[in-house]
């Protein structure tokens, strides 16, 4: 099971966009890779296949290591590690410096 899901607010630790923030659009497992917003995007450029056709420019999200990124805390805005714990028979996500329970960037109480 990953620790992070589609749609949670994370800090890049490493690389050339360190200390950026963003949300996860994508993760691809079998790269080991995740898609973020709010980072710059890659230009791709396609050539053209017929004379009726033109060469264009895609712009596509860049792609980060999962080891690179770090859950942003919801209550003190800063990096932190993701736990686990059992609550009524349920695997819930908890931030283990603020100890509240994460649910795709919902806050629930504290138990």
């Amino acid at each position: 099971m990953l620790k992070f899901k589609k749609g949670d607010k994370i800090i890049i630790i490493s690389g050339k966009y360190k200390g950026y923030k963003g949300k996860i659009n994508k993760i691809l497992k079998k790269e080991n890779k995740v898609n973020i917003s709010g980072i710059k995007k890659i230009k791709r450029f396609i050539k053209k296949k017929n004379k009726k056709d033109k060469g264009s420019i895609i712009l596509k999200p860049y792609k980060i290591n999962i080891s690179n990124i770090a859950i942003e805390d919801p209550i003190f805005k800063t990096v932190t590690r993701i736990g686990f714990k059992l609550i009524d028979g349920e695997k819930k996500r908890i931030c283990k410096k603020s100890n509240t329970i994460l649910k795709n960037n919902f806050i629930y109480k504290k138990k």
